[in-house]
């Protein structure tokens, strides 16, 4: 027999808040009846006691905690903190939950197709063509009114969903007073147990062909597709941008994986790191995923903001559902509302999809897929006819499949997909590094490779570093209030805007540092501001380097290293206030990929990039030039 607390939801549906949750590899569902209440900010999120778990709401608004830009609307950071909890078998809930049609009226897109289009050509254009990022979301919604109880109608969605739907990381339904949530999604955004932290990232999604005749090729295709390839290493770069920040072995790479679903199938990397943070913090520093924003994050934020006509609600949040441990400790999971309706109190139902623009990104195809996407959660959730394949495909065996995943890996940087124990150059133990971020956290990756290598780094934002802090020395032996190694970092924009206060700063910072002829190390950004002071043109190339790998000969070494900018400098004799640089050309392209003389180092692509094969490499040999050490004797 069902329990008895779900025989109390299915009889009053609407009359208490209420969340039916099961999670990926389990065999039952739980069920969380209990108290809601709203709050400001996630440190409020109250501690999970007695066995019973704290389950939070967590809206895309609330990434204006991190100080980034969010269009701002009422719908709130709610906790559902449950007074009574039971478990139930899937096929008992099953049985259970309401079958009864549920009657949607007046659907329509918020942003039609015509509309939609011409704001993709925007962003691509206007935001990634002029070096704003890499790739960004935009997202429209399919809009509707509910006809009915909405609890009512939330239980039937998801007997659908628990039905028809496989692969999902959750599948869910909460109803809470004027907001009610039902979804399956795909992807585990963050976990932490036992002092480990896990991320999730997803990108790439093969739709399963009608024709079973038509599977292997196309997907095979799919798997080999570079396109769809680059696009999961750009996130996973992203995330891995977060996992620096807070775990202190930095993460590591697990995968490539397949993520196989009813009509859908994802490539995925699972990150994993230590760390000895609070769960709120680590909800906190990494809002929200880039799969579903977009990076820079930052940036990405902004972005979203000029671009999207309203507020995301909960899409693109998360779902955190904190609990205790044996060891009196809390445990997080947290997956990203996405593939989800969204039910108000006035009977609005809302299901958003995005898209996910990049350089190459073909306005029409991309309007195609945000519908695609928001009609086939309504096909999910019994609302439209689902597509009835005829055959199940174990996509992860064909033959070759599990072969070309693994190859993936072959140019990827090996520091991120193994242990990462310190290994310190004597020459460098302890020298002090202050890490300029420019609005970009590729400092943390940045930040945490120079400790590898024994450095003490500290990353700050450019307007919280002043000329003295660049300025004052250290002594070697006697030490001092200043650092051995100024690193300025990437981040979005154009490197000759004089009218960005960050390039103004950012110029001032880097030139009071080389008077001073104390070390610099510029990366990205602050590598084409520097160069742009030693005389070298800055130009936008056609098309921008987002997110590709290339081999560049850094003075007699190639490395294979990521890139991921619009602007570079040109060709050309090249001096800093007197003091002449050897200039390091990539010829495909006219472009220059690194500058070094005396006390100077810089490098146009990202070392720290997961797609910087010999990135650890090129950069410990960056740093020991920039303090005047000759060249490494080994990679390190």
């Amino acid at each position: 027999m069902p329990s008895r607390l779900l025989d109390e939801i299915l009889a009053d549906p609407s009359g208490q808040a209420w969340a039916i949750l099961w999670r990926e590899g389990q065999d039952e569902a739980e069920i969380l009846v209990g108290e809601v209440t709203d709050l400001e900010l996630l440190a409020q999120i109250p501690r999970p006691r007695g066995g019973a778990p704290v389950l939070a709401l967590v809206p895309f608004r609330q990434i204006a905690e991190r100080g980034f830009d969010a269009r701002q609307d009422d719908t709130p950071l709610r906790v559902l903190r449950p007074t009574r909890t039971a478990r139930v078998g899937l096929q008992e809930l099953v049985a259970a939950l309401p079958e009864r049609p549920v009657q949607l009226t007046g659907e329509r897109f918020s942003v039609e197709d015509a509309d939609y289009a011409q704001t993709v050509g925007r962003v691509v254009e206007e935001e990634i063509g002029e070096g704003e990022g890499a790739n960004f979301v935009i997202r429209r919604d399919v809009l509707a009114h509910c006809e009915g109880d909405h609890a009512v109608a939330a239980l039937t969605w998801l007997r659908s969903l628990l039905v028809d739907e496989r692969g999902a990381y959750w599948t869910f339904a909460v109803h809470t007073p004027g907001h009610t949530l039902v979804g399956a999604t795909p992807e585990r955004h963050v976990s932490v147990r036992d002092g480990r932290v896990w991320m999730n990232p997803i990108s790439g999604t093969f739709r399963h062909p009608v024709d079973e005749a038509e599977v292997e090729p196309e997907f095979r295709a799919f798997v080999k597709d570079t396109k769809e390839t680059e696009e999961l290493f750009m996130v996973v770069d992203e995330e891995m941008k977060m996992m620096a920040q807070i775990c202190s072995d930095g993460g590591r790479i697990t995968g490539p994986y397949l993520k196989q679903m009813a009509h859908l199938t994802h490539t995925e990397y699972l990150l994993d790191g230590r760390s000895d943070r609070d769960v709120r913090d680590v909800l906190r520093t990494t809002m929200f995923a880039p799969t579903v924003t977009g990076s820079p994050m930052e940036n990405a934020c902004t972005v979203i903001a000029r671009h999207e006509p309203s507020g995301r609600g909960y899409y693109s949040g998360v779902l955190a559902l904190l609990e205790e441990d044996d060891e009196g400790g809390e445990t997080l999971d947290a997956p990203i509302l996405i593939r989800t309706a969204h039910v108000r109190g006035d009977g609005t139902v809302s299901v958003s999809a995005g898209a996910t623009l990049v350089r190459h990104s073909d306005p029409v195809s991309e309007c195609a897929e945000t519908s695609a996407k928001a009609r086939g959660v309504l096909a999910a959730l019994g609302l439209r006819p689902r597509r009835h394949l005829g055959y199940a495909v174990d996509l992860g065996s064909l033959p070759g499949v599990a072969e070309d995943l693994t190859a993936r890996n072959d140019t990827l940087a090996p520091f991120w997909l193994s242990p990462q124990g310190a290994r310190p150059d004597p020459d460098l133990l302890g020298r002090r590094v202050l890490v300029v971020d420019a609005e970009d956290t590729w400092t943390q990756m940045l930040a945490h490779m120079v400790r590898h290598l024994g450095m003490v780094p500290e990353v700050r934002r450019w307007e919280d570093v002043t000329q003295a802090d660049v300025t004052a020395r250290r002594d070697a032996v006697d030490g001092g209030e200043g650092v051995d190694l100024v690193l300025y970092g990437p981040g979005p924009g154009d490197p000759t805007d004089t009218a960005d206060l960050r390039i103004v700063r950012l110029r001032q910072l880097i030139a009071a540092r080389v008077e001073a002829e104390l070390p610099v190390l510029a990366v990205c950004l602050s590598h084409q501001v520097l160069a742009a002071m030693a005389g070298l043109g800055i130009t936008k190339l056609p098309s921008p380097n987002q997110g590709v790998q290339l081999p560049v000969d850094l003075w007699g070494e190639v490395h294979r290293i990521g890139f991921y900018n619009t602007f570079v400098a040109r060709p050309g004799p090249a001096s800093l206030l007197g003091r002449p640089l050897e200039v390091a050309v990539h010829e495909p392209d006219d472009a220059v990929v690194g500058l070094r003389g005396d006390r100077v180092a810089t490098i146009q692509g990202h070392a720290e990039s997961v797609l910087s094969r010999d990135g650890l490499r090129a950069l410990h040999a960056l740093v020991r030039h920039a303090l005047g050490h000759p060249a490494a004797p080994d990679a390190r």
